[in-house]
């Protein structure tokens, strides 16, 4: 069970105690449990949101997207943060741009981006509740951090050191297309809602991908971390302009 309580410590505020100082490759094996954690988070959300039905649609969002960002101590916001930064100071220039994502300072491009697709998410949170549709609370994160995994999968990882070059290397190769493929196919399960995030998540996967690739060779924390913020935002919106109804 250790690489699950890695996968809970490291993606979530959950209070996750490990045993010890978790191997190289219970580390690796942590990502198999990646998409089990985005459906835990999930799973909290759409109780919360059980929990606060009837309650102003508005207030029940901020509390909503609160908690969301609580659960995962803004720990993407982060990398969100830095690669707009980075993007955006690195002038198309992969020594640069990498240089500025080591900085841990925010500049005016970071709260631009953050404030930007915070606020679609309260958006789109809002439509979601006062519609009653809870379905794309769970698929969000859940189709998220399963991408993860399919990001180290198929990218090479540049930044050397650190979790993130424990988790490239010591990757469980030929078990995650599988437990992918599995995860994939039990969201097919829920509709056509499900359906579209799904379809919708992998072309943003793969447009963000090819822009890691371009710039940077690979991916980095920061890099994949502001995919987790991109895909999320964008399967709330698609999710809410879909299925909330229009006014009178």
């Amino acid at each position: 069970m250790t690489p699950l309580l890695i996968a809970l410590q490291f993606l979530t505020r959950l209070p996750v105690r490990l045993p010890g100082m978790p191997a190289p490759a219970q580390i690796g094996r942590s990502m198999l449990w990646y998409p089990l954690v985005g459906l835990l988070l999930g799973s909290l959300l759409v109780g919360a949101a059980y929990l606060l039905e009837g309650r102003p649609a508005m207030l029940s969002a901020a509390v909503l997207l609160a908690l969301w960002v609580g659960l995962s101590g803004g720990l993407h916001l982060d990398g969100l943060a830095d690669t707009a930064d980075a993007w955006v100071g690195g002038y198309g220039d992969r020594e640069r741009t990498l240089a500025i994502m080591k900085d841990p300072r925010s500049g005016p491009i970071a709260v631009v981006v953050l404030v930007v697709v915070l606020l679609l998410k309260f958006a789109a949170l809002t439509a979601l509740v006062q519609a009653g549709q809870w379905l794309p609370l769970l698929l969000a994160p859940w189709l998220a951090r399963g991408l993860l995994p399919l990001l180290f999968l198929t990218t090479a990882y540049i930044r050397p050191g650190g979790l993130g070059q424990a988790l490239a290397e010591h990757l469980p190769r030929r078990e995650l297309p599988v437990w992918l493929g599995v995860q994939g196919g039990a969201m097919l399960l829920l509709g056509w809602v499900a359906w579209l995030s799904l379809a919708l998540a992998l072309v943003v996967f793969a447009w963000l991908r090819g822009r890691f690739v371009q710039r940077l060779g690979g991916t980095t924390g920061d890099t994949a971390g502001a995919m987790v913020e991109v895909v999320e935002m964008g399967v709330l919106v698609a999710a809410a302009l879909c299925l909330a109804e229009a006014p009178p």
